[in-house]
């Protein structure tokens, strides 16, 4: 059965992975609305591909997240039939070191909070781990005005914005804190080690050109100052699955190290700081259906959440949020590359499109329209 909605357009054809048919609904409740007779939405592909569709050629009206680099968007834009619009977003693009030891298995289960991290368990190392990332040059190099260098989680709405934070690509001090912290290069190899375990990482994320772009930027400033670093990139469709029985999945996280973007998809940041709280550890137990897939658990953290759940004063929780943001900054819980401002591009004949960084792009579709 297809389901019946009270929107303007109602499901007449689903497969699975590839496409949904809509046809206006007869019974939408403003008269003459929608301005279409039939909406095709296109699962798949990459966001190249569907960049050159929408801008250069025109095959298609829409395309949602076109996640390329800012060099190719440019050349696309130029003298085609499509344009660019920037939403932005709560989001960002962030880097998360597992609290957890992914190659330690407990009762069948690895990343298991019963075995921490060998060497993210120092604080000193994942200090130098972030150190060793150049936002400036991410941002810049690949993705232009669709992201910005960022120190915080949660930046959006502005009153939740930290002013405590900062970041700083310093390869000297971080290998600084490796040596404070016992990580040596006692063999002469180029990776530290300690312990007889060397400072070796596997960093892992979804199938895209600038995240693949983006690993090599950081892998070449983790080797100089003494990490083996290997990269893997992980179908889409798999990684930001839910499937329990797939390893893969972000949520499994059976690497060391792991990229994607997520954030306040709301101007009520409760449901994005759910993220971080002990009570939602992704874990065996619960399919790997929680939303804390670092592990990481800070009491502090979770009494914070709690108190700005009960805080009915607006100033008063922006306090307790920013607090909260502090927290998984200082403690290098999460390091934060881009903020991200999703372009989207658009077919020129196409008007009535709004958008918000609080809903789905197509929350105004029933406006859409050709250009008369």
């Amino acid at each position: 059965m297809m389901p019946v909605g009270t929107g303007p357009y109602r499901v007449v054809e689903f497969k699975p992975g590839d496409v949904v048919i809509y046809e206006a609904n007869p019974y939408f409740r403003e008269e003459g609305k929608p301005y279409f007779s039939r909406i095709e939405l296109k699962g798949g592909g990459d966001a190249a591909t569907a960049a050159r569709a929408v801008l250069q050629t025109g095959d298609i009206d829409f395309a949602w997240n076109l996640q390329v680099e800012n060099q190719l968007l440019e050349q696309l834009v130029k003298d085609g039939v499509g344009e660019l619009l920037f939403s932005p977003s709560g989001s960002s693009e962030r880097i998360v070191l597992n609290t957890t030891d992914p190659n330690t298995e407990i009762n069948g289960e690895r990343s298991s909070v019963e075995a921490p991290h060998p060497f993210f368990s120092d604080k000193r190392v994942r200090q130098a781990f972030a150190l060793a990332i150049d936002r400036d040059t991410i941002a810049k190099q690949l993705y232009g005005l669709s992201g910005y260098p960022t120190a915080n989680m949660l930046f959006e709405p502005p009153i939740y914005e930290s002013p405590n934070t900062s970041y700083e690509y310093n390869l000297a001090k971080a290998a600084a804190l490796l040596d404070e912290a016992g990580w040596v290069d006692s063999d002469g190899d180029g990776v530290r080690e300690k312990d007889g375990k060397k400072l070796s990482i596997l960093f892992q994320t979804s199938v895209n050109p600038i995240r693949q772009k983006t690993q090599e930027i950081i892998k070449a400033s983790l080797t100089q100052i003494g990490f083996e670093v290997e990269l893997k990139s992980v179908d889409n469709s798999v990684f930001f699955s839910g499937d329990a029985g797939n390893p893969d999945t972000m949520s499994h996280f059976y690497a060391d190290v792991q990229m994607f973007t997520t954030g306040n998809g709301s101007p009520e940041p409760n449901s994005s700081m759910l993220e971080w709280v002990c009570w939602e550890i992704a874990q065996q137990s619960n399919q790997w259906s929680g939303r804390n897939i670092t592990r990481w658990c800070n009491p502090e953290f979770d009494a914070l959440y709690n108190q700005a759940k009960a805080e009915l004063d607006p100033q008063k929780r922006a306090e307790l949020f920013i607090k909260m943001n502090d927290l998984l900054i200082e403690d290098v819980a999460i390091i934060p590359l881009v903020r991200r401002t999703f372009p989207t591009g658009a077919s020129k004949t196409l008007e009535g499109v709004e958008l918000t960084p609080w809903d789905s792009n197509t929350w105004l579709i029933k406006e859409w329209k050709r250009k008369s």
